[in-house]
């Protein structure tokens, strides 16, 4: 890494030059080279324009999640407290793995199947970051929270449709 002030070639990496001493983090920073690259940087999630998030409480049954969830044609729904507190989310992925071929599981409440304490990101964090988040942990939906509440929820196919439309104009 050449530093931008004395021209001193340092090991990549390097915080700042081992000859003058100065900064080198600007650097590090990647630079966008197209597009979607500078979307996903800079946009923050709300860009998504995500829809309000279906939610139910955490005595709610499975049924009752499943009828929702087939009503709404979702995949995802988040698990709030009395108080509207985010304290899990109840996905696609949750049935199949949780309550699929279990005996009488509409009777089951959501809480006992649901994945507790999910993974979130703020509206105002970007989209990159989400879609970090969301391969990172294997996710296909990612509340948005504000002050620990809901507001939105996004999924792998908003991003995918934000992504395809930028590469469509």
């Amino acid at each position: 890494m050449i530093c931008p002030t004395c021209g001193h070639d340092n090991v990549p990496g390097s915080e700042e030059c081992s000859n003058c001493f100065g900064d080198l983090t600007q650097l590090d920073r990647p630079i966008a080279s197209n597009r979607v690259e500078r979307s996903l940087m800079e946009d923050p999630v709300c860009l998504l324009q995500p829809p309000k998030p279906v939610t139910l409480l955490p005595t709610a049954t499975v049924r009752e999640a499943l009828q929702t969830m087939l009503a709404r044609d979702i995949g995802a729904l988040l698990v709030v407290d009395a108080a509207g507190k985010l304290v899990g989310i109840f996905s696609e992925r949750d049935l199949l793995t949780k309550v699929a071929g279990v005996p009488r599981y509409p009777d089951l409440l959501v809480q006992t199947v649901m994945t507790a304490n999910p993974e979130t990101v703020s509206a105002s964090d970007t989209l990159a970051f989400a879609l970090h988040k969301m391969d990172v942990g294997g996710y296909r939906h990612m509340p948005i929270i504000e002050s620990g509440r809901p507001v939105g929820v996004i999924s792998v196919r908003d991003m995918l449709r934000h992504i395809t439309r930028l590469c469509g104009d």
